[in-house]
């Protein structure tokens, strides 16, 4: 398997999970988010998803919420643009 291939494996899997959470809720924030963003993103980029994707679904829904302020381990700044891209989708 070649870096490319290795990448794009690893794109399809993360797009499944998000697609795949367990709750409803967090299918539809994380699923059109990595639809729409995966495909772009570098290794870096997916290391910061797979991390916010590790966290369990009912506290991430309420970060995504805005009912619960995320612990200091989180990437609040990735955790922002899964939000921002949550209401823009919203919005439409």
């Amino acid at each position: 398997m070649t870096a490319g291939e290795d990448i794009s494996v690893r794109r399809k899997k993360l797009r499944y999970r998000a697609w795949h959470r367990g709750t409803r809720e967090m299918d539809l924030v994380l699923g059109p988010f990595a639809d729409a963003h995966v495909e772009s993103y570098d290794h870096a980029a997916l290391d910061r998803l797979e991390a916010l994707m590790s966290e369990e679904d009912p506290p991430l829904l309420k970060w995504v919420m805005g009912q619960e302020t995320p612990p200091d381990n989180v990437d609040l700044a990735f955790l922002e643009l899964v939000i921002a891209d949550h209401h823009a989708r919203l919005a439409k």
